[in-house]
């Protein structure tokens, strides 16, 4: 599986960005899909994930009702709506795959990781 993500950048404090990550590479719905993010310093820490068939989502407590992750089933995309930004929400923010449909919670669940997208956000 190859993850390619999009749509970091720089915004102010309450502000919204959307991360987008295109996959290819195995059949779409075969993998459960994640974002993660690692902060200067810090290690890199599960924000989001998104079982094969859709019907299960976990998010981290401190995004819960500020960001939405969702898969595009035409584009073969992950997406990450994240708005309410803190400076907190600094970080390289990663797309990754595991093989198997169940959405996990830990890094060491998933196989496949793109190359990560800076976000910024300035108070």
């Amino acid at each position: 599986v190859q993850l390619v993500e999009s749509g970091g950048g720089r915004v102010q404090a309450g502000g919204s960005l959307r991360l987008s990550c295109a996959t290819s590479g195995r059949t779409w719905d075969t993998y459960a899909l994640g974002w993660f993010r690692q902060a200067p310093g810090k290690e890199r820490e599960f924000v989001a994930s998104i079982s094969g068939s859709d019907a299960t989502i976990y998010y981290q407590d401190s995004v819960k009702g500020r960001f939405t992750i969702s898969r595009d089933n035409a584009r073969r995309a992950v997406n990450l709506q994240m708005s309410s930004l803190t400076p907190e929400d600094t970080a390289v923010y990663y797309c990754a795959a595991r093989d198997g449909q169940v959405a996990r919670t830990e890094k060491s669940a998933y196989q496949y990781w793109g190359q990560g997208t800076q976000v910024t956000v300035s108070s």
